[in-house]
C-alpha cells in the first residue's frame, strides 16, 4: 500500500458495507442477556427496520445506477454492480441471523416468561374454535382475495405489506381454475391476536395473523381446495422524484408524488421458507427480481411491524428498562421567566437525560408574552401530535409574527410535514419550504422581543429535531442563548431561507453549504500544524456518520503529523483506523445502547485553549454541500467543560456498550475485563436524570 497516496481505495471502507456492519452491532444487542427481554426484542425490530430502509434507499439507488450502466467508483473503488453483489451476500447472511436470533434466543426466552406465540399445532380445541370464530367475524369480511387469470392480472402490491400467494385446486363458481390467488392483509388488521383469558393457557398467549390466514385460507375459496399458502413481502424503491427546478409549488408536487412511493420498483422479495421454488420463480418474475433479490424467511416476513406490535400487547415493566424522569435545571423549571434566565446565562440541555419540556415552555412563554414580536423556527422531523407545532399555531392566532421553515423532503416524514404545513398556514403562520436543491436540516428557534425600546434576540440551537418522541430516545444537545453575535447569525440564516439574496458573513456560527466544510478542514489542519511544532494537539469528534473523503484525508494527514484523534461514530464510518503511518493515532468507537446516539460534537485542542462546536451536521458530503446546517460554538467555559466531560471523556471511557472499529472494517465489542464496568449512557442517567424504582 502506498501510504503517501491518501486517495488509495484501500484506505476507505465502503459506506454501504459499513452501514450493514452497524446493523450487526444493533442485532448483537438482541442477544445480550444483560438487557431486559422486551428491550432486546426492540433491538431486533430496529435492525429489521434499518434493513428495510437500507433496501428502500441505498439498494434502490445502486440498482438504478447499475441499470443506467453507471461504472462510477467511489473512494473505495467499487462500482454500483460490484457493491450490489457484495451487499446481496451480506444481507442474505444477515437475514438468517435475524431469524436465528428470533427463533433461538428471543422466542424461548419469551416463552419462559409466559409470553407464547402459538402456532396451529399448539392450539387446543377451545382455542381453535375461538380463532375460527375470530377469523370469520374479524378477518373474512375485510380480506379481498384476487384470483389470477386474464381478467384479474397480478395486483399492485403495496410496499412492505403482508401478502399471501395461495395455490388452489378445483374451479370456482364461474368455472375458472387459474390455480393461484393473492390475498393481501389490510394494514388495519393487527399482526398479533391475543387469546382471551377464557381460552388462553398463560398470561400472554399470542397468535400471528399469518398463522390464522394460513389455517383458514380455505374458507375464502368456497368449493376449492387450498393446497398451499405462502406469505410474502415486497420492498420497493421509496425515493421521491421531484424536479424542484421545474415545479411551481413544491408542496403540491410532493403531495402528488407521495402515493407513487407505495408502488416504486421492487428491490427485495421476502418469502416464506417453505414456498415451492416454482412459486418463488413466479413471484420473482412478476416483480422483475433476480434470484439474489429473493430472501427466504424462517418465520414471519413482516418482522418490523410484528416486533413493534409485541410491545403494545405486553404489559411487563420488569422486562423493560427502568423508567426515569428527565432532569430539569432549576433555572428552567416551569413558571420561571425563561427570558430572564437566558439573559443571565447560556443554558445547555442534554436530552434525553434532561427534559425537552423547557424548549416547549420557551415557545409558550414567547407565544403569550406581549413584548415578543416574532418567532421563527425550522422544522425537519416533528411529529403530527407536536406540542411545538400547537404552540406555534397558538402564537400565530395570538397575532405574533410566526415564520416556520418546514423541510418537506425529510425522508419518510414528508406526509406528516405536509399536514403540519397546512395546519400552520391555516393558523396564519408564514410557511416556507427552504431552498431549492438544499434540505434545511438546521435546528433553530429565533425569538425577537422588545425590551426597553430595544430589540433582543433569544435563540435555541440544537443537534436534534424538535420531536417529543425522539427527545426521549435520542441523545441530543440544545443551547439557549441571547448572545448578540449568535442571534445576528441565526437571523441572517433565516433571511437566507425565507428571502432571496446573498449569504451574509456570519460572526460565530459555521454554516453549510458555505463555511462548515472549509472550517472543519482548517481546524483539523491547525491541529496537524500544532503537532508538527511540538505543541499540544488533539481532535475528538462525535457524530452519526463519517464518509466525506476530503475530510477523511485531512484526518489522515493530522494522524501522520502525530495528532491524537478519537472518533465516536455511531453508524457509517468510511475512515480506516490503525493503518501504519496513515491512521495509527486514530481510534473509532461506536456506542450502541438504550438511547440512539445523535449528538454531533467537534473538539479541537487549539494549543491548550479548546474549541468545542455542536452541530446538526454529520461529516458527510450531503451535510456539507446539499443541506442547510448549523454548527455553533460553546463559548461559556462551564458549559464547554460539561460537553467535554459528559459526551467525550465519558463515552471514550465506555467499556460496556462500545465497539471499536478494526483496520479490516470489522468491529470488536469492548468489555470491562478487570476494570470497573462503565456505561456512558447509564452514567448520564445517574448524573442528570431521576431514576424510577
Amino acid at each position: 500500500m502506498d501510504v503517501l497516496n491518501l486517495t488509495n481505495p484501500e484506505l476507505y471502507i465502503n459506506r454501504e458495507l459499513s452501514d450493514l456492519a452497524y446493523n450487526r452491532r444493533v442485532l448483537a444487542q438482541a442477544t445480550d442477556e444483560g438487557l431486559p427481554l422486551l428491550e432486546r426484542l426492540k433491538f431486533l425490530y430496529h435492525c429489521a427496520s434499518n434493513l428495510d430502509q437500507f433496501f428502500e434507499i441505498r439498494v434502490a439507488g445502486l440498482k438504478q445506477q447499475a441499470e443506467f450502466g453507471s461504472t462510477h467508483r467511489g473512494p473505495d473503488n467499487m462500482t454500483p454492480s460490484e457493491q450490489l453483489r457484495v451487499i446481496a451476500g451480506i444481507c442474505h447472511e444477515l437475514q438468517k441471523e435475524h431469524y436465528g436470533v428470533l427463533n433461538e434466543f428471543l422466542l424461548p426466552s419469551l416463552e419462559a416468561e409466559g409470553i407464547r406465540f402459538l402456532g396451529p399445532e399448539d392450539w387446543n380445541k377451545k382455542q381453535s374454535q375461538w380463532l375460527k370464530r375470530y377469523f370469520n367475524r374479524e378477518l373474512l369480511p375485510v380480506l379481498s382475495p384476487m384470483g389470477l387469470d386474464p381478467a384479474h392480472p397480478f395486483p399492485r402490491v403495496l410496499n412492505k405489506s403482508l401478502n399471501f400467494i395461495v395455490t388452489l385446486e378445483g374451479k370456482d363458481a364461474f368455472g375458472r381454475s387459474s390455480g393461484r390467488a393473492i390475498v393481501q392483509a389490510p394494514r388495519s388488521l393487527p399482526r398479533l391476536i391475543a387469546l382471551p383469558e377464557s381460552c388462553a393457557g398463560g398470561p400472554y398467549d399470542l397468535v400471528l395473523l399469518s398463522s390464522l390466514i394460513h389455517t383458514y385460507v380455505g374458507e375464502i375459496f368456497s368449493g376449492m381446495v387450498a393446497t398451499g399458502c405462502y406469505q410474502f413481502r415486497v420492498t420497493r424503491n421509496s425515493q421521491l422524484f421531484v424536479d424542484e427546478e421545474e415545479v411551481d409549488d413544491l408542496l403540491r408536487a410532493m403531495e402528488g408524488e407521495l402515493p407513487a412511493r407505495r408502488f416504486g420498483d421492487a428491490v427485495r422479495l421476502e418469502l416464506a421458507m417453505d414456498c415451492p421454488s416454482k412459486v418463488q420463480s413466479f413471484l420473482a418474475a412478476k416483480f422483475e427480481l433476480a434470484e439474489d433479490d429473493v430472501y427466504r424467511c424462517n418465520g414471519p416476513v413482516n418482522l418490523t411491524r410484528l416486533m413493534n406490535n409485541i410491545s403494545d400487547q405486553i404489559d411487563r415493566p420488569d422486562l423493560n428498562y427502568p423508567g426515569f424522569a428527565p432532569g430539569v435545571p432549576p433555572q428552567l423549571r416551569q413558571g420561571n421567566d425563561l427570558f430572564e434566565v437566558i439573559r443571565s446565562q447560556d443554558m445547555l440541555l442534554h436530552h434525553p437525560f434532561q427534559s425537552f419540556a423547557p424548549v416547549v415552555d420557551f415557545l409558550r412563554q414567547a407565544a403569550s408574552d406581549p413584548d415578543v414580536l416574532s418567532i421563527r423556527q425550522t422544522l425537519y422531523r416533528t411529529g403530527t401530535q407536536s406540542a411545538v407545532v400547537r404552540t406555534l399555531i397558538d402564537a400565530a392566532r395570538a397575532g405574533k409574527e410566526v415564520t416556520v421553515v418546514i423541510e418537506l423532503r425529510a425522508r419518510f416524514d414528508e406526509e406528516a410535514n405536509i399536514e403540519l404545513a397546512n395546519e400552520l398556514q391555516e393558523a396564519g403562520a408564514h410557511v416556507v419550504y427552504g431552498v431549492v436543491g438544499h434540505k434545511t436540516h438546521a435546528k433553530m428557534i429565533l425569538v425577537i422581543r422588545r425590551e426597553r425600546r430595544k430589540l433582543r434576540r433569544y435563540v435555541h440551537l440544537g443537534t436534534g429535531n424538535y420531536h417529543h418522541r425522539t427527545a426521549r430516545a435520542y441523545t441530543d444537545y440544545g443551547l439557549f442563548t441571547c448572545d448578540d453575535a449568535i442571534g445576528s447569525d441565526v437571523q441572517k440564516i433565516f433571511q437566507q431561507l425565507t428571502a432571496l439574496g446573498r449569504a451574509g458573513r456570519l460572526k460565530k456560527l459555521l454554516q453549510s453549504p458555505f463555511t462548515l466544510h472549509k472550517s472543519m478542514l482548517d481546524l483539523i489542519d491547525a491541529e496537524a500544524e500544532a503537532a508538527r511544532a511540538g505543541k499540544p494537539a488533539r481532535i475528538t469528534a462525535k457524530m452519526n456518520q463519517l464518509t466525506e473523503p476530503r475530510l477523511i484525508r485531512a484526518l489522515y494527514r493530522a494522524s501522520q503529523a502525530g495528532v491524537r484523534i478519537d472518533l465516536l461514530v455511531r453508524g457509517i464510518c468510511s475512515l480506516r483506523p490503525g493503518v501504519k503511518a496513515v491512521s495509527d493515532t486514530i481510534t473509532v468507537r461506536s456506542i450502541i445502547g438504550r438511547f440512539l446516539e445523535h449528538t454531533r460534537i467537534f473538539y479541537f485542542e487549539n494549543e491548550g485553549d479548546p474549541k468545542v462546536y455542536l452541530s446538526s451536521a454529520d461529516w458527510m458530503g450531503r451535510n456539507f454541500f446539499d443541506r442547510v446546517e448549523t454548527c455553533f460554538p460553546i463559548i461559556d467555559d462551564e458549559l464547554r467543560a460539561r460537553v467535554i466531560t459528559e459526551s467525550l471523556e465519558n463515552y471514550c471511557a465506555d467499556n460496556a456498550q462500545s465497539w471499536e472499529l478494526q483496520m479490516d472494517g470489522s468491529y470488536l465489542r469492548l468489555t470491562p475485563g478487570e476494570n470497573p464496568r462503565r456505561s456512558g449512557q447509564e452514567w448520564l442517567l445517574e448524573k442528570l436524570a431521576t431514576q424510577s424504582e
